[in-house]
């Protein structure tokens, strides 16, 4: 998809920070949606409380990453993805799904997710230098939280999980197809 020239009194490089706020804010949406999908599995599974709570401490993290592109949707008047709702449904229904194929299965989304967050936030970091400072430094701070997640999955057994490669190749191709729609619109 081709980008539109600029609207009148619209720049390329406002439209284009519009656009990395709208995605990363549809991003931090989803991973939140994804957890509470998870969450709500594991909480009513015997047995998986060590594994809700380690859900809830990341959603947690993904929470505070939502409301700090809440406030710079709000500050910055940028219109947040019309896909939200559908994110809402994929997101918790991805979450809910890799947790009922079990714990390695919910940690092999995590990590997919995160892997393609922090290169999404890489490269926003590198585009985002001596242009928008306040900007760059969410998208790095982010990006270290997302990597964090990623090696707690690891770490708990992702790698470990039925059909890992095709699981992660899966949720990996989605989760850019997200990026790349929410961007526009």
């Amino acid at each position: 998809m081709r980008p539109h020239p600029p609207m009148p009194g619209e720049n390329a490089r406002d439209r284009e920070l519009a656009s990395m706020i709208r995605v990363d804010h549809a991003g931090e949406f989803g991973a939140v949606q994804i957890y509470r999908g998870q969450r709500a599995v594991f909480e009513r599974i015997q047995g998986k409380q060590h594994a809700a709570r380690l859900i809830a401490e990341m959603e947690a993290g993904e929470q505070e990453h939502l409301a700090t592109f809440d406030r710079l949707i709000a500050e910055r008047n940028v219109r947040p993805t019309i896909m939200a709702p559908i994110w809402r449904v994929a997101g918790f229904g991805l979450g809910a799904a890799t947790a009922l194929l079990g714990e390695e299965a919910a940690h092999a989304c995590t990590e997919a997710v995160e892997d393609v967050i922090e290169e999404h936030y890489g490269r926003q970091s590198a585009t985002l230098d001596g242009v928008d400072d306040e900007l760059k430094v969410v998208v790095d701070k982010f990006r270290e939280d997302e990597m964090a997640h990623r090696d707690t999955a690891i770490e708990q057994g992702a790698r470990n999980a039925p059909a890992y490669p095709v699981l992660s190749a899966l949720i990996k191709i989605g989760c850019r197809a997200a990026i790349r729609i929410s961007e526009k619109i």
